[in-house]
């Protein structure tokens, strides 16, 4: 589909505040990922934030993964 309009892309499609402010970016094993909380003891991948081609290769981070809590680097809060 095309949209052809002078509008802002903003107004057109407003970003979803909700779904951003459940997001943090945490270290998973020296990985920089963008993870959501999915339950009280784990957090789900949503993006790896590395630039090493490395990290995409492992199964452990794929997006989706479900990784606990206990082994994140540093201090998490949702």
């Amino acid at each position: 589909m095309i949209l052809y309009t002078m509008m802002p892309h903003e107004l057109v499609f407003p970003p979803d505040a909700d779904a951003f402010g459940k997001q943090q970016m945490v270290k998973y094993q020296g990985i920089p990922l963008l993870v959501e909380q999915s339950d009280q003891q784990n957090v789900q991948v949503v993006r790896i934030l590395s630039s090493d081609p490395q990290h995409f290769l492992d199964a452990r981070v794929c997006p989706g993964e479900k990784i606990s809590f206990s082994s994140l680097e540093g201090e998490v809060t949702f």
